[in-house]
């Protein structure tokens, strides 16, 4: 074999010795990087996961508080309609009981401003009105100034105690519409609500 012949095969020997070693490094090397490039889309996944669950939390908390607002505008607005029932049924009664003593001049004239007197039929039409059992007596008043308490809060004692501080209000309102003081069919009404409001919520307001 020739000088050429050996430095061939030495080469070749080389060669192949070198590149016995060299594979597994660049193997081991490309592993690493897809590793690397594994662990990092893993790493993007989880935060892009984290990101997701964050958003829905958020989401659920916006809601959450959109509905509590609705439920305290709901729960306002029921209060209102109560405060507005109670102001013109009170007013109404006063009405009625103007008309029913029409001959007491210094009611009726201060409820009518002089503008419409009351005939005999009329005087008496509101004089059953304010009856014990009449439509704006007592008895039916209260029952349904409660009844609208009842529609409006339910059977929650929380909200009733809120439609009684309704109730309140209204009747305080229907006293500034009036002037002054209700006449006394309208305190023994306010007498009559508030003790329905005491056993409807088992509590008691008396002294």
């Amino acid at each position: 074999m020739g000088v050429n012949g050996v430095t061939e095969v030495t080469n070749n020997i080389a060669t192949t010795y070198t590149s016995t070693i060299t594979a597994p490094v660049e193997d081991k090397k490309k592993e690493s990087e897809v590793k690397v490039k594994a662990e990092a889309a893993a790493v993007y996944e989880k935060s892009e996961e984290t990101s997701d669950k964050s958003s829905k939390v958020s989401a659920k908390e916006a809601d959450r508080k959109k509905i509590i607002q609705q439920l305290k505008a709901d729960d306002a607005m029921r209060q209102q309609q109560l405060v507005d029932i109670v102001h013109k049924m009170m007013g109404k009664q006063v009405k009625a009981y103007g008309m029913a003593n029409s001959d007491d001049d210094s009611i009726w004239k201060f409820l009518a401003k002089g503008d419409f007197t009351v005939d005999a039929a009329t005087k008496a039409q509101a004089q059953e009105d304010i009856s014990e059992n009449g439509y704006w007596g007592v008895k039916q008043t209260s029952e349904r100034i409660l009844d609208f308490a009842k529609a409006l809060a339910g059977d929650d004692p929380e909200k009733l105690e809120k439609m009684r501080a309704a109730f309140e209000k209204g009747y305080a309102q229907a006293e500034k519409t009036w002037g002054r003081e209700l006449p006394e069919i309208s305190k023994q009404t306010f007498s009559a609500v508030m003790k329905g409001f005491d056993e409807l919520t088992g509590t008691s307001t008396e002294a």
